[in-house]
């Protein structure tokens, strides 16, 4: 084994092995044919794994290896992917290379690369016969696993993940509200949900904060995904048939386009995702374990509209990424105000909550600050793209503001007088309409049993 001076310059990208042992995961990688790096996963007070389902989780377990290898891939991106398991099925080998190009296009994107054709993960289907299409034969799902009828639901703090949780109570659904990582916030908030918590932990290879160092690569990766699966492998050893992330509609849609190319900074917790990923596990892993988003028919702000009536969580959620480690006495303490996540979460909640009951949310107006101008601006897209966050899509926003500006307790701060001057004369009032965004889609894969709590949302 050596030393990788700069991992830039590697040639070969290595996934060696996953193990897993008394509730702990370890996953291994490798650049060329240097040191291994290893990632653990915990899984606090893990059950006996039953051995009819030993062979779902092992198939979790191996595509959590080959998802989670992402946060070391970036690291230098070489120009070729091994698996020392051999090559994939064709299934498989198209979820990753979706991912990983997509999934990264930020990243790529912020440092001026250009993965596309370079992101090929080795496929068993197109090197045993080419004439079988990309994609292959179909394969047959799965057997059903007869997986307990219990949710798990992550939270992230924010409101989100707090109205799908509110919503499958209301039908009187079973569920754990479960999170990834150390964060006090997230902890609060899943503690005052009152449903049962498991707190999962991922522990990073030391050796990629060294190759940091170094020079590698570094920047955005679809940690979404990486939690996915996570939560899949979780899901057969602890006995769920769903997942049910809180990833709105607006998730699908593009930050900007680069040279020909989308690039979602939201791109894991999109429906295309959602879809490879769903698929994948009724094919490879239970065809009772299903993996959605609860709150996909809903725009941003039909999911503010519902989080406006759920008045226990205000003092106690964020979706401040700024501050999102910070808890103190005040509201305040947990939003910066200065950062995108502020920007809009301020903006969406503003049509749905009377105006005293929002700034005390936030300690301050963020409306009524001249220094926000371009902030707000890029939430509008006005001279400006979408910020690379979890923020709801332009026209969206637009519509918000415009609401605001016909509403005498907003009309004179200063931010929404400006749009009132000068943004709003360059735009159709007819696109501006708040109701449209309030209606949801159809398109969604909740399962059948948690349908009824869709009703709960709207």
């Amino acid at each position: 084994m050596t030393t990788i001076h700069n991992p830039r310059l590697t040639q070969v990208f290595r996934f060696l092995h996953a193990s897993y042992a008394d509730g702990v995961a370890e996953l291994a990688y490798a650049f060329d044919d240097g040191e291994p790096m290893v990632e653990r996963i915990r899984f606090p007070h893990a059950p006996a794994l039953p051995v009819e389902r030993k062979a779902a989780f092992d198939a979790a377990l191996k595509l959590l290896h080959l998802v989670a290898g992402v946060s070391y891939y970036k690291a230098g991106v070489p120009p070729k992917i091994e698996v020392t398991d051999g090559p994939l099925d064709d299934a498989t080998a198209d979820l990753l290379d979706a991912l990983y190009l997509h999934g990264l296009a930020e990243f790529a994107y912020r440092n001026g690369l250009d993965l596309r054709g370079r992101i090929v993960f080795p496929r068993l289907g197109a090197e045993a016969d080419p004439a079988i299409p990309r994609g292959g034969v179909s394969r047959p799902e799965a057997k059903a696993l007869g997986l307990p009828q219990r949710t798990l639901v992550p939270i992230g703090g924010g409101k989100d993940s707090l109205v799908a949780v509110e919503a499958i109570k209301s039908i009187g659904g079973e569920a754990t509200a479960v999170w990834v990582g150390n964060s006090a916030l997230i902890a609060a908030c899943a503690e005052r949900t009152g449903l049962p918590m498991l707190n999962l932990q991922r522990e990073l290879a030391p050796a990629l904060f060294e190759l940091n160092q170094r020079g590698a690569w570094n920047g955005h990766i679809p940690v979404t995904a990486v939690n996915s699966v996570i939560l899949a492998v979780a899901a057969i050893l602890y006995g769920f048939d769903s997942i049910a992330f809180a990833n709105e509609r607006s998730a699908s849609a593009a930050t900007l386009e680069y040279e020909g190319q989308q690039v979602n900074h939201q791109w894991s917790k999109g429906y295309a995702f959602e879809q490879l990923l769903g698929d994948w596990l009724h094919t490879h892993v239970a065809a009772d374990l299903d993996y959605c988003s609860l709150l996909r028919p809903y725009s941003e702000l039909a999911i503010t509209r519902a989080f406006a009536k759920l008045t226990p969580y205000f003092d106690a959620f964020s979706s401040c990424n700024r501050n999102f480690k910070i808890l103190g006495p005040k509201p305040a303490d947990r939003w910066c105000g200065q950062c995108p996540k502020c920007h809009f979460v301020f903006l969406a909640l503003a049509p749905f909550l009377p105006k005293p009951r929002l700034l005390a949310i936030f300690g301050r107006n963020l409306l009524d600050d001249e220094t926000q101008a371009a902030g707000f601006d890029a939430l509008l897209e006005y001279q400006d793209h979408k910020p690379f966050e979890c923020v709801g899509e332009g026209a969206e926003a637009r519509a918000a503001m415009y609401a605001l500006s016909q509403r005498p307790e907003w009309q004179e701060d200063a931010l929404v007088a400006r749009f009132s001057s000068e943004i709003l004369p360059q735009l159709e009032v007819a696109q501006l309409a708040l109701e449209p965004w309030l209606e949801p889609s159809s398109e969604h894969r909740v399962p059948e049993r948690l349908q009824a709590a869709l009703k709960a949302i709207a």
